[in-house]
Parts: C-alpha cells; sequence; structure tokens
C-alpha cells in the first residue's frame, strides 16, 4: 500500500471516528479529548526527554494521569484549570530542583490544555456541538486551502527556518477558506451573528497556522521529522492537531469572555 493510499485510509477513519464521538458527546467526547492529551504527552517527551529517559523519573507520567482522571471525571472547568495549573507548577518545580529543562512541564501544560479545552467546548448541549463542528469546519478547511494554493501559487516562505514547505500565499488561502468555511457551517446552523463569527473564524484560521508552526518548531528544535508513527502515512497525533488544539483554546477563551467558564459554546452560539 503507497503512503498516499495509508493517507487517505487514516484521514477517513480518523474524520469517520471522531464525528461520531463529535456527535455522541459526554463521557465518550471526554474520553476521546482525554486520550488526545495523553497521546500528545506521549509525543512531547518522546522527542524531548534525553535517550536515556525522563530526569524526574515517574512524576511526569503521575501527573498527566491525575488530570486525564480528572477530566474524565467531569471537574468543573475552572477547578480543572486550576488543577492543570497546580500540576505544571509541581512538574517545573521538581524540574528546577533536578537541574532539568522544563520540556516535560511545559508538556504537561500543553496537553493537558489541549485536552481541556475541546472537552470543555464540546459541552453536553447543542451549542457545543455547533461550536465544535464550527471549529472543525475552520482548521479542516485552513489545512486544505493552505495546502492547494501554497502549491498552485507558491511564491515567498512564510517561515523557511521552522517549516520550508509552507509559503505565505497558502497561509492566505487557508485563511480565506476557513472564513468561508465557517461562514457556512454557521449559516446552515441558523447562527445570526455571521460577522461576529467571521472575524472569529478568521483569528482561529490564522491561530491554527500558529499552532502548526508551533509544533514545527518543537520538531526541528529536537531534530525529529515526525512526533511519532502512530498514524499511517501521518505520523503522529501531534502532527494532525497541532493548528486544532492551538485554534480549540482560543475559540474556548473567546467563548469563557463572552458566556463563562463552563459553558463556553453559549456565548458563541446561543440557544
Amino acid at each position: 500500500m503507497s503512503n498516499l493510499q495509508q493517507r487517505v485510509i487514516s484521514a477517513i477513519v480518523m474524520a469517520a471516528a471522531t464525528l461520531t464521538l463529535t456527535w455522541l458527546g459526554g463521557l465518550p467526547f471526554r474520553l476521546f479529548c482525554a486520550t488526545i492529551a495523553a497521546l500528545i504527552f506521549y509525543e512531547w517527551t518522546r522527542m524531548s526527554r534525553p535517550g536515556n529517559g525522563s530526569t524526574l523519573g515517574f512524576l511526569p507520567e503521575a501527573l498527566i494521569a491525575v488530570f486525564i482522571v480528572a477530566l474524565i471525571a467531569g471537574l468543573p472547568a475552572l477547578w480543572l484549570l486550576l488543577l492543570v495549573a497546580a500540576l505544571t507548577a509541581v512538574g517545573a518545580v521538581a524540574a528546577r530542583l533536578r537541574g532539568a529543562a522544563q520540556w516535560e512541564a511545559s508538556g504537561l501544560a500543553y496537553a493537558s490544555l489541549s485536552g481541556f479545552s475541546l472537552a470543555y467546548l464540546r459541552d453536553d448541549n447543542h451549542s457545543g456541538l455547533i461550536a465544535i463542528l464550527f471549529l472543525f469546519a475552520v482548521v479542516w478547511a485552513t489545512d486544505i486551502a493552505a495546502y492547494f494554493v501554497g502549491r498552485a501559487v507558491g511564491g515567498p516562505k512564510l517561515a523557511p527556518s521552522i517549516s520550508p514547505g509552507k509559503t505565505q500565499s497558502g497561509a492566505l488561502g487557508g485563511a480565506v477558506g476557513g472564513v468561508v468555511a465557517g461562514l457556512l457551517l454557521a449559516i446552515v446552523a441558523g447562527a445570526g451573528n455571521l460577522i461576529q463569527l467571521g472575524l472569529a473564524a478568521l483569528a482561529l484560521s490564522i491561530i491554527s497556522q500558529i499552532g502548526d508552526l508551533f509544533e514545527s518548531w518543537v520538531k526541528r528544535r529536537h531534530g525529529c521529522k515526525d512526533s511519532s508513527n502512530l498514524i499511517p502515512g501521518h505520523g503522529g497525533v501531534m502532527d494532525r492537531v497541532d493548528g486544532l488544539v492551538a485554534a480549540a483554546f482560543a475559540l474556548y477563551v473567546i467563548g469563557w469572555i463572552a458566556a463563562g467558564a463552563d459553558h463556553p459554546a453559549l456565548g458563541l452560539f446561543p440557544n
């Protein structure tokens, strides 16, 4: 089977599984988000740890396990955010006492906020479902449009020292594609605040591309081509969700400002 065939099959399976769990919401979706957080943490530490293993022993794994249990249990959003801050602080202090780098504490924060944002943005109501679908539409359309526009138009590189394949034309095309897809989803969902959602879609598209570049920088910093080989034809989980989790956190913050920490989607798509 060719690499292209593997990529297509993997993409179809991942999209089907993701959309099914998104539709179900509740505990199945929280388990899905917890799995994403665990795999991101695994890949982050796999890239950043020295060859002889972690200098902190099993402490980082214990800390991420505490977060995962709390996420699955559905701890209120603010309490879970405080827990993430506390766990990250413990990891950072332990690293400082051992004279180690702060990569594991950073990975703990990155993985935890990724799972948290997706889970609490989805919530258990119709607004949460629409908000997550809006997020998916923007981020996936951004990726697709950026790829095809970049290949067709070419031109100056976006960040050659970080990701040599990305172009400025691709970034612009991705932003346009993301806004169009987000607005189409909003119209189908019957949303009335299209100007605000259009601006949100533009912000999310830009942030998702920044998230993509950030993950590329982390990989380049540690001399890795892919974050892992867990997904046939695609590399690792981080390689697939880098832009998504960055945009998810941004959309969660927007919704939090509008409607509160526990039900942020209501601020974006009122019932």
